[in-house]
Order: structure tokens, then sequence, then C-alpha cells
């Protein structure tokens, strides 16, 4: 089976791992055999965010009496939870629907179901345009998968569709089958977007946002950190956004001070995180947490007025800017990740270069670029002064250049340093090196620590652990270090 990497606003240079190989990884109890509905597998792709729903969609179907099996080969049904973020994910998502299509007339699977993002933003077209797909199931009809898998194993060769339409508040995340390792989890806190930049899709994929009640956060923080998690990831469309439709104001605030007091919880994540709503309060929380990780992703995407402008951004970059100094100054430690679009229709080689040279000023620890994508069903695509790809291209690669001595030298200068590091597993070569991550570093997205950890083997109980690392080699994004203290 073809293994695809994350492809989303957050993906960095220095990709790790995939939804997909974390999901072929899996090992879950046998259903017995007399309760057993069928077997089904499941291809996650796409953001975090969308792995919450695949999490969610197999509890319900393990929950129904679906036995999950790794392989999609013999299978009864293949679920593809599909991204549509830009042009090559939906290329991607099309790729693995022909791949099990293909699997499936040559007799190795019964059915197919098609969710997530490409479902909903194709849902006129998809059945016609993949007519050995048996079964689509939009964005908000997620929770509707183990019904669609029952009506399909019982009348396979009637195509079906489900899209209910956007739900008020978020629809309920708990009781999810996690397949990332138990330390770790993604919370997602909202749904949807209110933001209107001209190049992005989500909006018509995902709706207007919604927030997820308080209360139903803390109770899918607490099932989580009941299961043994340690490290909790905060995910959104826009996390500062928070409370917003649902309380008439912000409240993430008030959220993180909730989360914090959550027993078990060791490390909480920001991700997501848009400019507007940063208050002052906000920054305090954060500054001052025992929790709260000191990095901070903030999707910025340029520098030039001009073309945030035509981006629709709403923020520009002199308060940006002030609020970057704000946070470099009151976060001790501060790690931020961005990202940046090259070749926006009517970028100018000037306006290019004022975003190089912002990332030179403000030497972020982490940051991805993408090429512009031209959406056909978003308002950028209207506007003129469009690109050759080639031009796109070499301006990515420039500023990943530039950005490549800035995360290098960063790297460097952990070295001598001790630093905590959750270890996320065993690295199969020796048995005394593991693989983890130090707080600067997300899950599948940043970088990582090669820890040797003396006299310990693959058996000693290390994963999940938070341990001291000094850090003695930088190699280009890595870091190597030994284990100063075992717990």
């Amino acid at each position: 089976m073809t293994q695809l990497p994350i492809v989303g606003e957050g993906a960095a240079a220095c990709q790790i791992g995939s939804q997909s190989e974390l999901i072929a990884g899996l090992h879950v109890e046998p259903v017995e055999p007399a309760n057993r509905r069928g077997t089904f597998s499941l291809i996650s792709l796409g953001c975090p965010k969308n792995l919450v729903d695949s999490e969610r969609m197999l509890g319900l179907l393990r929950d129904d009496g679906w036995q999950f099996v790794a392989e999609p080969k013999g299978s009864d049904l293949v679920i593809i939870n599909t991204c549509a973020f830009i042009d090559s994910s939906r290329a991607e998502s099309y790729g693995v629907i022909d791949e099990m299509v293909g699997l499936k007339q040559a007799g190795g699977i019964r059915g197919i179901i098609v969710a997530g993002c490409l479902a909903e933003r194709q849902k006129e077209t998809l059945l016609e345009e993949r007519p050995g797909v048996d079964a689509v199931i939009g964005v908000f009809s997620r929770d509707e998968v183990a019904r669609a898998a029952e009506r399909l194993v019982g009348s396979l060769g009637e195509q079906r569709s489900v899209f209910n339409p956007a739900p008020a508040t978020a629809l309920d995340d708990g009781n999810r089958m996690r397949v990332t390792p138990r330390h770790m989890a993604y919370l997602k806190i909202s749904e949807g977007c209110d933001r209107t930049c001209t190049f992005c899709a989500i909006p018509k994929m995902r709706g207007k946002h919604a927030t997820k009640p308080m209360e139903q956060v803390l109770a899918e923080a607490k099932e989580l950190a009941a299961d043994g998690l340690k490290e909790l990831v905060i995910v959104a469309q826009d996390t500062t956004y928070y409370g917003m439709d649902l309380y008439g104001e912000p409240r993430l605030v008030e959220l993180l001070e909730a989360l914090e007091e959550i027993d078990g919880i060791q490390w909480i994540r920001l991700m997501y995180l848009y400019p507007m709503y940063f208050t002052d309060r906000l920054i305090e929380t954060i500054a001052g947490s025992k929790k709260i990780l000191p990095y901070l992703d903030m999707p910025l995407q340029h520098a030039s007025d001009p073309v945030l402008k035509r981006m629709q951004r709403r923020v520009s970059r002199g308060p940006t800017e002030e609020l970057l100094a704000k946070l470099r100054d009151q976060i001790p430690d501060l790690v931020l990740r961005t990202t940046m679009i090259t070749g926006f229709p009517g970028e100018t080689d000037q306006q290019f270069e004022e975003m190089v040279s912002f990332v030179k000023r403000w030497q972020f620890e982490r940051l991805g670029v993408f090429t512009y994508s031209l959406e056909p069903d978003t308002p950028a695509a209207r506007l003129d002064g469009h690109l050759p790809e080639d031009v796109k291209v070499a301006r990515r690669d420039e500023l990943m250049e530039v950005q490549q001595a800035i995360a290098h030298e960063h790297t460097q200068k952990q070295v001598g340093k001790t630093l905590p590091c959750i270890v996320d597993s065993h690295s199969g070569q020796r048995d005394d090196v593991w693989i983890g991550r130090t707080q600067a570093d997300a899950p599948d997205i940043d970088c990582v620590v090669y820890i040797t950890a003396p006299e310990t083997n693959p058996l000693t109980p290390l994963v999940g652990t938070i341990v001291p690392v000094q850090m003695v080699a930088a190699a280009g994004y890595d870091l190597a270090g030994v284990a100063t203290e075992l717990r």
C-alpha cells in the first residue's frame, strides 16, 4: 500500500511520519467471531485534525463490532479519510482511492468508503468520477460511518452518499481508538473557520467556525489523561478564535487554565494560532504556565502588506511584528513555527524579498514553505497576476535555503544543553538508542532527538517518559544526546 506523508498547513521541512503508517502499525484486541460484523482497514490522509476524525471513526466501528486489520487486502471494507487542502493533497487522495479501487477490482476487498475533505469538496461528482467507490461520507457525517458500513456490506452494488449540514457546535471526539502513541494525542477544540483568506478552501469543506463546548473539551482531555497521555497537542483551524461563536468572546485562556489542572498531562502544545485575538492575557498565561510549552505555531503566510491584503488575511506586517516582539520578550526560550506561501498571484520580486528579509529578521526556529496552489473555487483563483510554476518553486527553494541555515544554527546552539525530551519510540537499530523530541518539536512535523540511554534495551519501559538529555551533537535539523537520568 502506498504510504503518504501528512500534507497540511503545518507541514515542515523535516517530516518524520505519516498517519497511514501510524494506523498500519496499530494493534487492537480481536473481536470475538460471534460478535464480528466484518473486517475493515482505514487510511488517513491530511492534517492532525483529520487524524482525530479518523480515530473517532475507528472507535465507532470498533464499538459496532468491526475488526480492524492493518492491511487493506483481504478486508471487507476500506475507509479512506481524505485530504483536499491543496492540489497535491487532492492528487494523493485520488491516488489512494484509485489504488483501492484497483484492489477491489482484483478481488482483494469488498467495498470502499471515502470520507473527509475530498468527499465534502467533491460531493456532487465523486461517485461519478470514481464509480468503483461504494459510499461517500461528508465531513459532518463522520459519525455515520458504522451505519454506512453495515448498509454497504448488506447491499454491495448500490452507491450511497451521506452528507449532513455543519453543526452549530463541534462534533464530539470522545471514545476514539487512538493511533498515536499512548503518551501523546491531538485534541480538537473547534471545527471550521470564519476567516476569508482568498487562497483557502477549508471553510467550503469544514464550514464556519464551531467551538466545542469547554466542558466537552475537558471531558475528552480527562479521558485521554486517564489513558496515559503525557503530551496534549491542541489543534483547530483557528485556535485563538476559540469560544467567539459560542460565548461571544475568545475563551482560549480559560480553557488552557482548566486544562492545566488535569492530572497526568505534562506538556500542552498549541498549534494553528492566528495572530488576531492574541491578547496580553493569553501571552501571560503561556509565559506563566508550568505545562504549556514555549512553542507556538502561528501560520503567517506572508510579510508584504499588499500581498496580505490580496490574501485577505486581515493582519498587516506592523502589528504582526509588534506581536512577535512581545512574544519573544515575554515567553522565555520561545520557539516559533510558521508557514509561508510563495508565488501568490501578483507577488513581485520586491514583495518576495520583503518576505525573505522578514524571515531573516525574526529567525523562526521552525518554518514550512508552500508554493501557491490555485484552488478553482476560491477568490484567489480569480485574481490577476498568476505566476509560472517555476517561479513559485524557485522562490520556495530560495526561502527554504534561508530557513535551513536558520534552523541548522538553532539546532547547533542546543549542543551542550540538557533539555527535557519525551521518548516516542525505540530506534530499532541499537539496543540503547531511542527516538524522542524536545519541547521545540511537535510530533510528525518537526525534528527528532536520537537518545542514547545506557543500560537500556527495547524492553525497557522508556517510551512515554520525559527524561533530561544532554545534547552532544547536531546533524542538520536533528540532535543526538545522552539521557542523564532515567525515570
